[in-house]
C-alpha cells in the first residue's frame, strides 16, 4: 500500500517533473521459461480486472515476452478522445525468461498518445497504474525520459515525424469494415511474414488497434530489437491501426524512438532502414490480393 501512495503522489506531481520513462520494472519473478512467466503475469493482471487480448513471443528473441491487456475505463475514455487515441487501448506487460518483469508507464504513454484529451483520461490512467502496481509491483523506472510536456507534441529530432505526421497514413478504404477485413484477411495469410497478437476494436466509434507480430528474420523485431535493446520488451509488438475508412500505422522514426527514448543517434544509424521497411510491411496488410 506503501508504495501505491507513494506512486500516486509522484503522478501527482507529474505535470511539473522534468522528464518521464516509458517502462517501469516489475518484482521479479522465479526464472521459468517464457510461457509459464506469461501465464504467471496474465492471472496476476486478470485478477486486478484487466483484459488479456494476446500474448507475443518475438520469433528470434526466445528470451522475451509480452502480455498484452486492456482496461474497460480505459477504453471509455479512448472512445471520448477518439482518433489517435486508439493508440492507448493496448497496455503491454513484458517478461524475460530470468523472471524479469517490466511494463510501459501509463502516464508516459497517455500524454503521448491522448495528448489534448490526457487531462480527462487521468482517472482512468492512474487506475490502471494503481492496479499494474499491484499486479506486478513498481521498482525503477527505466528506459531513458521525455519532459512531460513534450509527450504530446514529441519526435526524436527536429524534422523527423510526430504522431499525427502524415507519412503514417497507409491506405483508405470505402469503410471502416473494408478496412478492418483486410488487415485481418492479411494477416491470417501472414501477409509480409506477420502475424496477429491481438486486436481491440471499437465499432461505434470506427476505431481498431491491431498488434502485429513482424516475423521476417532478416528485417523483422527480432533483428531490429535485439540490436538497440530487447530489455524494452515492452515496447512490442507493433501494431496498424484503423481510424474511420482509413488505415495507420506510426512511421519508425516516431514509433520507435518513443520506445527507445535514449536511443543514442549511432543505434539509430545502425537501424536506419528499418522505418522503411515496417512501413513497407504493414502497407501489405492493407492490399487487396493474395501474398
Amino acid at each position: 500500500m506503501k508504495k501505491i501512495l507513494m506512486l500516486v503522489a509522484c503522478w501527482c506531481w507529474a505535470p511539473w517533473a522534468l522528464a518521464i520513462s516509458p517502462y517501469l520494472s516489475g518484482s521479479p519473478l522465479p526464472a521459468a521459461d517464457v510461457p509459464t512467466l506469461l501465464g504467471q503475469v496474465e492471472r496476476k493482471l486478470q485478477a486486478e480486472g484487466f483484459t488479456v487480448v494476446g500474448r507475443h513471443q518475438p520469433r528470434g528473441l526466445v528470451a522475451y515476452g509480452s502480455v498484452v491487456v486492456t482496461d474497460p475505463a480505459l477504453l471509455d475514455a479512448i472512445r471520448v478522445a477518439g482518433g489517435q487515441a486508439i493508440l492507448a487501448a493496448a497496455i503491454r506487460v513484458g517478461v524475460k525468461n530470468d523472471g524479469s518483469v517490466s511494463y510501459m508507464t501509463p502516464d508516459y504513454w497517455g500524454r503521448a498518445y491522448l495528448r489534448e484529451r490526457y487531462e480527462a483520461a487521468q482517472p482512468a490512467l492512474r487506475s490502471v497504474q494503481e492496479r499494474l502496481t499491484r499486479a506486478l509491483g513498481a521498482g525503477a523506472p527505466f528506459g531513458g525520459d521525455v519532459p512531460a510536456a513534450d509527450l504530446p507534441r514529441y519526435r526524436y529530432m527536429f524534422g523527423m515525424e510526430r504522431v499525427d505526421a502524415s507519412r503514417n497514413e497507409l491506405r483508405g478504404f470505402g469503410s471502416f469494415d473494408d478496412a478492418l477485413r483486410t488487415v485481418r484477411a492479411r494477416l491470417a495469410k501472414g501477409a509480409g511474414q506477420t502475424a496477429k497478437v491481438y486486436e481491440v476494436v471499437l465499432p461505434a466509434q470506427q476505431l481498431a488497434v491491431i498488434g502485429v507480430a513482424l516475423n521476417d528474420p532478416e528485417s523483422g523485431e527480432a533483428w531490429w530489437a535485439g540490436k538497440i535493446g530487447p530489455e524494452h520488451i515492452a515496447a512490442l509488438p507493433y501494431e496498424i491501426f484503423i481510424i474511420g475508412n482509413k488505415a495507420y500505422a506510426l512511421y519508425g522514426r516516431y514509433r520507435i524512438a518513443l520506445s527507445w527514448p535514449a536511443l543514442g543517434m549511432g543505434q539509430f544509424m545502425g537501424i536506419a532502414r528499418v522505418p522503411d521497411l515496417i512501413h513497407q510491411t504493414m502497407e501489405q496488410l492493407t492490399l487487396g490480393e493474395t501474398p
